[in-house]
């Protein structure tokens, strides 16, 4: 059995497929399959695509109903299900929010008081209907946006998961940019692995968590943040307050879904170190790993792990 790997950039980010196959050919095939997915997903979830059912949603008007797939439907009814379990720390409304940002690290404008204050007033995924009987959404305040970047990855690599399992493949990762979907086993017989990141090198590695069947998400300043006031602040906007979370570099989140890893990630990331450890030790079979502005790690309970090369 050999392992199989493919490259794309999608999403905003770069992923990584990879899957164990006796046959070349078939694994060819599959890895098509999967970027195939991931393609219709994008044109679908992005909310910079012209035409896509985000960009339909944010145009909408108060009053108006726009229908969804079932898929979609049911992605979005996930993501408010998350927002109640996370107190609004994960939203997928911050559109409004988000398009008073822009990440430069040379230079940073922050938005007014004011301007927050009113994107706000467009925030919160109770302003989100959702009607079941005919699977549409509309909205009770004009301008809210939603945006599926807390989400999206995770969800595209659940899909492939599931599209590859459903043909048979018994061993495989998703990597979208270091977080991890992984299931069965690598060529050698172990599990799949990732290393969490020094946030001030990536040549060190803090430690490594084992995968098999589990999905493992990571928030964090690494590439995208600005220093203002002499903070470092990251790309994450808390959704209840407009501002950019500036007490963590790095949040990691591992579940058995990469699409719960990757907006929990999000979530405990606003939530921080204190309320973040004792959320996710409430959820079962979920875990997390935090770096704070000091480069000091934190573990929940029951975290399997290896030291790193530190």
């Amino acid at each position: 059995m050999t392992l199989y790997k493919r490259q794309i950039r999608l999403m905003g980010c770069s992923f990584e497929l990879g899957l164990v196959q006796a046959n070349s050919q078939r694994a060819e095939e599959l890895l098509n399959m999967a970027i195939v997915e991931m393609q219709n997903i994008e044109e679908c979830l992005s909310e910079f695509k012209r035409g896509s059912v985000t960009w339909h949603i944010n145009q909408m008007r108060v009053g108006e109903k726009f229908s969804l797939n079932k898929d979609v439907y049911s992605l979005i009814e996930r993501s408010i299900q998350i927002s109640k379990l996370t107190h609004g720390a994960f939203d997928i409304s911050v559109g409004a929010l988000k398009d008073l940002y822009v990440f430069d690290k040379n230079h940073f404008d922050p938005p007014s008081e004011m301007l927050i204050n009113q994107a706000l007033k467009k925030v919160g995924s109770d302003k989100i209907d959702l009607d079941p009987s005919s699977l549409s959404i509309s909205k009770q305040v004009e301008g809210v946006k939603i945006s599926f970047a807390g989400i999206g990855k995770g969800y595209a690599a659940d899909q492939v998961k599931k599209l590859w399992k459903a043909k048979g493949v018994q061993n495989g990762f998703i990597n979208a940019s270091g977080d991890l979907c992984a299931f069965g086993q690598s060529p050698k017989g172990k599990a799949w692995k990732v290393g969490i990141l020094h946030p001030e090198d990536k040549e060190q590695i803090l430690l490594y968590i084992p995968l098999k069947d589990a999905s493992l998400a990571t928030s964090g300043d690494y590439e995208q943040y600005f220093v203002h006031n002499g903070k470092r602040c990251s790309h994450t906007i808390h959704p209840q307050t407009g501002l950019p979370v500036d007490y963590l570099k790095s949040v990691s989140v591992i579940s058995p879904s990469a699409e719960l890893s990757d907006a929990l990630a999000t979530a405990v990331t606003c939530m921080g170190v204190e309320k973040g450890l004792d959320f996710i030790d409430r959820l079962p079979h979920t875990y997390a790993a935090f770096v704070n502005q000091h480069n000091e790690l934190f573990l929940s309970k029951g975290v399997q792990y290896e030291k790193g090369n530190i």
